[in-house]
């Protein structure tokens, strides 16, 4: 499995927004769609505001590979869903500290049930399927 180099983990995981574009099952990509992101240790996720309903999360369903576009990296990857508890425990706690100046409301939105049930980690691909 390819791991995130140090300087793409620092690039990605302190850039404000992501750029998401899942494959198609015909293997074409999506139109990108503008999300946050966080680091946590040496992995870096995304969630669904909206939880397993929105329409970005249902197209990483269909090959759970695409491309991100971060803090001037662009990377295939692979979105593997997270449902560990400890982990979207911690996952929370990177979102409350990196996105802190926003809202109380918005922030309960993104650490909510709904939310870390669609909780996707971002593992970097070498090349696209």
């Amino acid at each position: 499995m390819t791991a995130w180099t140090s300087d793409e983990l620092d690039k990605i995981g302190t850039a404000e927004e992501l750029q998401i574009a899942s494959l198609r099952k015909d293997g074409t990509l999506r139109s990108p769609v503008t999300i946050w992101v966080v680091r946590v240790g040496n992995n870096l996720y995304v969630r669904s505001v909206n939880g397993r309903t929105s329409a970005w999360f249902h197209g990483v369903q269909a090959r759970h590979e695409g491309h991100i576009r971060a803090g001037g990296i662009a990377k295939d990857a692979t979105f593997v869903e997270e449902s560990a508890s400890d982990i979207n425990d911690r996952i929370d706690g990177a979102y409350r500290t990196k996105y802190r100046r926003y809202a109380a409301s918005i922030i309960s939105h993104i650490t909510s049930p709904g939310a870390r049930s669609a909780t996707i980690k971002l593992v970097p691909r070498s090349t696209r399927s």
